[in-house]
Order: C-alpha cells, then sequence, then structure tokens
C-alpha cells in the first residue's frame, strides 16, 4: 500500500505518487481525504486517471464533467474525456469532445512529445470523422447534386465540405484594407468580367514579347520578395531575395514601368484597352511572374478586397497549380481567371522548367464608381497623413 505523506503534505501530490506506483485504491483515499475541503480541478483529475486505470470510464466521464462543469476551457480535461469516449467505443462522441480540446490546444512547442501525439492522434481521428460525413452526405444529395449547374454546384460543393467539417470556411484576410459587405469569393464567375475573351485572344502575342523579353532580361526580373534587413520574413524566409520567384513590372503601384512597357508594345496597348484598376500610387499593377522549377509559393493573402488579380498563364512547361481558400486549380494555357487575393493562396509549379504567368488588378465588380473615387481618395488621404507625421 502507498504510504501517506508527512503530515501537512499536499494529497493531491501523494495520490499522483500513488498512482506513479499503480496503487489506484491508495490514490483515490488520498483524494477523498482532498476533496473533504471540497473538489479543485486538480483532484479531479487526478481521480479520472485513477478511475480510468481501475477500468471505471464512465466513472472517469463523471468526474471530468464536475472539473468541466468547474473551467469548461480545461484542455487536459477535454483532451482525457475524448480519449476515453474512444476507449468506451463511442468514437462520435469523442469528436465532439476532440474538436472542443483542439480548439484550445497549446501551440505544439510548447508541449512534451508525448502529448504532441496525442494532440495528433485527436486530429487524426476529427478529419476521418469529417471525411466519413463528407461523403455520406454527398451520396446523400447526389441525384438533387446532379441537377445543378457547374457553378452552383462548385459553390454548394463546398459550402458541404465546410458543414461537414471537412475544410474551413473561406475568409477574407487583407493585409491594408477591409472593405466592408463584399463577399468572400476565391474565384469569381466570368460574367462579371466579358473582357477575359479579349485577353485570352491575345495570349500568342504576349507570349511572343514575353520571349523575347526573357533572351534579354538585363535586370528587369528581380526577386518577388524582398525584405529588409531586419524585418520578420516568417513565411518568405525561403523566396526572400530569391531568383526562385521573380517578377518583371510593366506596371508598379499605379506607375507605368515605361522601359517594361516599350519592350512589350502589343501587351501593352491590349492591358491599356481593359478595364484595370486605377488608383494613383497604389494601382494597377501589372507584372510577369516567374516560377522556377518545382518551387512553392507558400500561402499568403493581398493588401484589400477592393480589388481582384487576373492571371493569364503564359508559359506552361508542365504541371502547375494554384489554390485560393478551398479551390486548386491547374492552370491552361490560353484561359484566364479572376480570384480575390484576400482569401489565402498558394502556388506551386511543379515542372522541371519555369513556370510565368501575367498578373495585374481589376476593380471588385461589386463596387459602384462613386465608392472607387472614395476609396481612391481616403487611400491618399491616409499616405497624407502619415507623410506629413
Amino acid at each position: 500500500m502507498f504510504q501517506q505523506g508527512p503530515p501537512g503534505s499536499d494529497p493531491i501530490q501523494n495520490a499522483n505518487r500513488a498512482l506513479a506506483g499503480r496503487d489506484v485504491a491508495g490514490a483515490l483515499a488520498l483524494l477523498d481525504r482532498a476533496d473533504l475541503g471540497g473538489f479543485t480541478v486538480a483532484s479531479g483529475m487526478t481521480r479520472a486517471l485513477a478511475l480510468r486505470l481501475n477500468g471505471d470510464l464512465s466513472g472517469a466521464i463523471g468526474v471530468l464533467d464536475r472539473v468541466l462543469a468547474i473551467d469548461p476551457y480545461e484542455f487536459m480535461a477535454l483532451l482525457s474525456k475524448g480519449a476515453i469516449l474512444e476507449m468506451m467505443g463511442k468514437p462520435r462522441l469523442a469528436v465532439g469532445v476532440y474538436r472542443n480540446a483542439l480548439k484550445i490546444a497549446p501551440p505544439q512547442e510548447r508541449c512534451p512529445p508525448q502529448l504532441v501525439a496525442q494532440i495528433g492522434k485527436a486530429r487524426d481521428l476529427v478529419a476521418a470523422e469529417a471525411a466519413r460525413l463528407r461523403d455520406h452526405l454527398r451520396d446523400a444529395v447526389a441525384d438533387l447534386r446532379g441537377q445543378c449547374g457547374s457553378e452552383d454546384g462548385d459553390r454548394f460543393d463546398e459550402s458541404l465540405d465546410v458543414f461537414a467539417g471537412f475544410s474551413p470556411p473561406v475568409k477574407q484576410e487583407p493585409l491594408l484594407l477591409n472593405y466592408a459587405r463584399l463577399p468572400a469569393i476565391s474565384f469569381y464567375d466570368r460574367g462579371h468580367f466579358p473582357w477575359l475573351e479579349q485577353l485570352e485572344a491575345g495570349t500568342d502575342m504576349i507570349v511572343a514579347e514575353l520571349k523575347a523579353f526573357l533572351a534579354d532580361p538585363g535586370e528587369a526580373f528581380a526577386p518577388y520578395i524582398a525584405f529588409p534587413r531586419g524585418v520578420p520574413v516568417n513565411q518568405w524566409k525561403d523566396l526572400n531575395h530569391s531568383q526562385d520567384w521573380s517578377a518583371a513590372f510593366l506596371w508598379k503601384d499605379g506607375v507605368k514601368q515605361e522601359g517594361a512597357c516599350e519592350r512589350c508594345p502589343g501587351t501593352t496597348a491590349l492591358l491599356e484597352s481593359l478595364p484595370m484598376a486605377m488608383q494613383d500610387g497604389y494601382a494597377p499593377t501589372v507584372t510577369f511572374s516567374a516560377l522556377k522549377p518545382r518551387t512553392h509559393i507558400p500561402p499568403h493573402t493581398g493588401s484589400s478586397n477592393i480589388r481582384l488579380l487576373t492571371h493569364l498563364p503564359l508559359i506552361l512547361p508542365g504541371p502547375a497549380r494554384f489554390r485560393v481558400g478551398n479551390t486548386t486549380r491547374d492552370w491552361e494555357m490560353g484561359r484566364a481567371w479572376v480570384f480575390d487575393d484576400t482569401i489565402e493562396h498558394e502556388a506551386w509549379n511543379d515542372a522541371d522548367q519555369m513556370r510565368v504567368i501575367l498578373i495585374f488588378d481589376v476593380w471588385n465588380p461589386f463596387l459602384t464608381e462613386a465608392e472607387k473615387a472614395l476609396i481612391t481618395a481616403m487611400l491618399n488621404a491616409q499616405r497624407d497623413y502619415l507623410t506629413a507625421g
């Protein structure tokens, strides 16, 4: 039998020592003594462990519920309850508890290896259950889903995945300006941009000018990511000041780059015929974006939802992917798209040669002309205010 500690010693600590020695009965006796002064989170967690080791899983759940009644955000109580429900053969109940636990899980770097493994197991179970529910829901609505058009069907599919917990809801995370009441749409319907066909028709001409440019680029193609020394680079560590992702600008922050535009006169004329976003000092920005083989652009977001980005692929030597929110697409030659870059996005060049696309910004189609003027005036006023400071 576990020996009780010296007078005045902590009975909960002694109970934990008893459990370490597999003396469950001794631990429970010590906890009964501790609870004479009132049930606490600490005594409850130890009692739940003792009951679990003793095979009383229902009793352990009951004690953990008492702990959570005191503190609903007690992470280890939630994690333990999920594990016990798994042991009881109740995986779906366990998933519900695990979901709540994972919302408040501590950062992995602050956890011991055993706890990291437990959290990982919980994540895997939640993901597997979400996939099962997603598949069940898809099967249940398959006949109705077949009656939907492409756009409606895609939107429903994404919503179903979010509803099942398989995918996170898409959200806008602009770095500069979050304009109110604009929808969070990953890839916009082409119907908003009737000029896309005109752009796509110019693909061969743009490619020819680009290839001539690439044959003698000079210093035009510079690293796209170029943080100064001392600035946190976060996810951009591998691409900072790297030619793996480079760009040649035709317009930059609203300023036409005359030298580059002179080398691409047809491209420049075509772009000037399109409704690019025009904001003095801010837009448009137009660039040839070059990504070297086997290079990944990590997840990131853009500056404002007032404008959207247009992509037109120009050099596609092999597979290349692009994700916006929950939607991943492959680029196709001669096919442009428009997307909201304030939604998290990333890109991969999986080919063995360089990939190049044309990128430029356009106004969000849900803005009125009056709003565009107001937004531009507001941004200029902010710039003047900061400059004057």
